[in-house]
């Protein structure tokens, strides 16, 4: 990985970029369902995260209060309650499942963040840094619970600002709370399509932190800013 010069700032994804090492959450979620025995296979499993994911979307479940855990444990209400009403599991896996599932998940986001804290102490001391992210409209509590609001000089979540990723106008957000130019700024972000192609396109230096993703076609991109744990953002630009 080359150097990276003349850099001001820098803009830092959330989900799947912090809390999970670049792997997909869906992933993670996978190995949470593993990991308590749930008796469902991967695709009715995928199916239900894609479900949960729209009625998120759709009704608000998840309130500024809620930190990760409470998300998570609603989230898996919601998948579990889906693949018992559809057949795919027994009644009571609901109650029996998502407390094990949503507490494997936590605790797999934590050991992520205190992986990253040393980086984002290095950047911090250097650099100043706006977090960009599409989430619930809970983001700061989360960020709170994991000691992680001190890095960042504002947060630009998409359900307060109104403009979701891929929409590079939520990047163009994160250039302006950072008083720069875009080609002034690094984003760091997990996911091809909704963090490097919309950050590139408004003219800004990217780092794809590329782990499991959700399809093989995006497992299959290659790009020349690819790194593998966040620990090469701070030999790429300190």
């Amino acid at each position: 990985m080359e150097h990276i010069n003349n850099l001001k700032g820098i803009i830092f994804d959330y989900g799947g970029t912090i809390d999970s090492r670049g792997v997909h959450w869906s992933e993670v979620i996978w190995d949470g369902y593993v990991n308590a025995g749930v008796p469902v296979d991967k695709q009715d499993f995928r199916d239900s995260y894609v479900y949960a994911e729209r009625e998120l979307a759709r009704t608000r479940h998840i309130l500024p209060e809620h930190n990760f855990y409470d998300l998570l444990y609603i989230k898996m209400r919601i998948e579990l309650d889906n693949l018992v009403e559809t057949g795919k599991l027994p009644q009571g896996a609901t109650d029996r499942y998502a407390e094990p599932v949503a507490r494997y998940c936590y605790d797999r986001a934590r050991a992520s963040v205190e992986e990253a804290r040393p980086v984002l102490d290095a950047l911090h001391a250097r650099y100043p840094m706006v977090l960009v992210s599409n989430f619930y409209g809970n983001v700061e509590t989360v960020l709170a619970d994991f000691d992680l609001l001190r890095y960042f000089k504002q947060i630009i979540e998409s359900a307060v600002v109104g403009v979701r990723k891929p929409d590079p106008r939520i990047f163009m957000l994160g250039v302006e709370a950072l008083g720069l130019q875009p080609g002034e700024v690094l984003v760091v972000g997990d996911s091809y399509k909704k963090d490097i192609v919309p950050a590139e396109s408004i003219g800004c230096r990217v780092l794809w932190l590329k782990g499991k993703g959700w399809t093989a076609e995006e497992d299959a991109v290659t790009h020349p800013c690819i790194i593998k744990n966040l620990s090469e953002v701070s030999k790429a630009v300190l």
